[in-house]
């Protein structure tokens, strides 16, 4: 009896100081949101079919993968900083999976066309995938090497996938452009041939919304 006051003791003590026995240890909780960085050209035209996916939280766009600190919207689209535009995803990953942006990223940029994406030329609109995590970038080359294999396409897929580096918010007045400014966005992607290239390239897929 002596013996089983002094073990619940020694638990009841190794709860307080937040200690627990191999058989008792509880499995870390998973995050509440994770963040995916993804280039497809213009960022104005990249915030909506990520905000439009539920589990999604928010969309910024902004600027990755340069040399400069706190480059500008002059400086980056003169393609002076080595940055390229890009949209930083903040979601859910019990709502949305990794594989699910990826998917709908793959169908919302040309990925045969290195440095330029439609109307817009320059390494500033490269494509690129910026991986966080050893998994994030297995599962982007893995679905880089699916495309490439499926046979859609008959030229090389030059999409980079390469390590996140430091992501800087574009100013005030890019984010949400589409929706602040509702009138110039539609003519400006209407201009650039965006969706009739996205249906080119991916005919029904275009814009990744399907499951």
């Amino acid at each position: 009896m002596g013996t089983r006051r002094t073990l619940l003791a020694g638990l009841a003590v190794a709860a307080g100081l937040g200690l627990s026995s191999p058989g008792l240890a509880q499995q870390p909780a998973a995050p509440a949101t994770a963040t995916a960085i993804f280039a497809g050209g213009c960022f104005w035209c990249m915030e909506p079919p990520f905000d439009a996916l539920p589990g999604v939280i928010s969309t910024t766009s902004g600027y990755t993968s340069g040399h400069t600190v706190d480059p500008t919207y002059k400086e980056v689209s003169a393609g002076k900083t080595g940055h390229t535009e890009a949209v930083k995803i903040v979601y859910d990953p019990a709502k949305v999976s990794y594989s699910k942006l990826l998917q709908v990223f793959w169908r919302n940029h040309d990925p045969l066309t290195a440095n330029a994406q439609f109307c817009d030329r320059g390494s500033q609109y490269r494509a690129g995938i910026y991986y966080g995590s050893d998994q994030e970038k297995a599962q982007a080359e893995a679905s880089k090497a699916e495309l490439e294999k499926s046979g859609r396409f008959k030229s090389r897929i030059t999409t980079e996938i390469v390590a996140q580096t430091t992501f800087y918010p574009a100013e005030d007045y890019h984010q949400d452009y589409y929706l602040n400014n509702p009138i110039r966005y539609k003519i400006y992607r209407g201009g650039c041939g965006r969706d009739s290239r996205l249906r080119e390239l991916w005919g029904a897929e275009a814009g990744g919304g399907q499951s």
